[in-house]
Parts: structure tokens; sequence; C-alpha cells
């Protein structure tokens, strides 16, 4: 059985680091392309950054040169470093396979609350 669990939210000051984490177990993530997605109150679950299989990346725009998407392999985790936090990175977080597709859709995990507020 696959499951995803997302770790390291918190509430930050603007401008303030945070690192998310996303273990999983049941599936040998490296073999994937994975990504974190965020979704924030009354909006659509939107990706925010992807590694390949390959640990090619790629990053929304409104991200870019903020995040860094990163894997260990070794812990079957992977990781978002999020720098120079804004309020608009208010949501909660989750990773799951990119692009998102079946049988993955039923693996969404709890998510982790990322609040950016001073």
């Amino acid at each position: 059985q696959v499951q995803l669990v997302e770790s390291g939210g918190d509430l930050v000051q603007p401008g303030g680091s945070l690192r998310l984490s996303c273990a999983a177990s049941g599936v040998i993530l490296r073999r994937y392309s994975m990504g974190w997605y965020r979704q924030a109150p009354g909006q659509q679950r939107e990706l925010v950054a992807q590694i390949g299989s390959d640990d090619n990346t790629f990053y929304t725009d409104s991200v870019k040169a903020r995040f860094t998407i990163s894997r260990d392999n070794a812990k079957n985790t992977v990781y978002l470093q999020m720098n120079s936090l804004k309020a608009e990175d208010t949501a909660v977080y989750y990773c799951n396979r990119s692009p998102l597709q079946l049988p993955w859709t039923r693996y969404w995990g709890q998510g982790t609350q990322v609040t950016v507020a001073s």
C-alpha cells in the first residue's frame, strides 16, 4: 500500500525558510517524477515544483529562485526547501507523482500546513 507523508510545515514570518519532507512507503520514489503541490483556501491545487527520475527540475514562475526540490533516494524522501517565503505561499502542501496520473490520484497524503504571516 502506497503512503505519502508530508511534514515540516509551520508558521513562519515573511522572508523566512522552511524545509518540507515527503516520506514514502510502498513505492520506490526514485523511479518516478515527483512533485510538490499546494492548495490555498478557496483555490485549486497547483503544482509548484517537480523533480524527474533523472533529477531534472521544474518550478512554477512564482517560486523560481526561492524554492528547491530535491530527493534522497536512500531515505525514499522528497524535499522542498522554501526560502524568502511570502504571504502568498500560505497553503497546504502535498507531494505526489507529477504529472499526476492513476493510480497516484488515490495516494494523496494529509498535507502539511505552511502559514506565512508576521
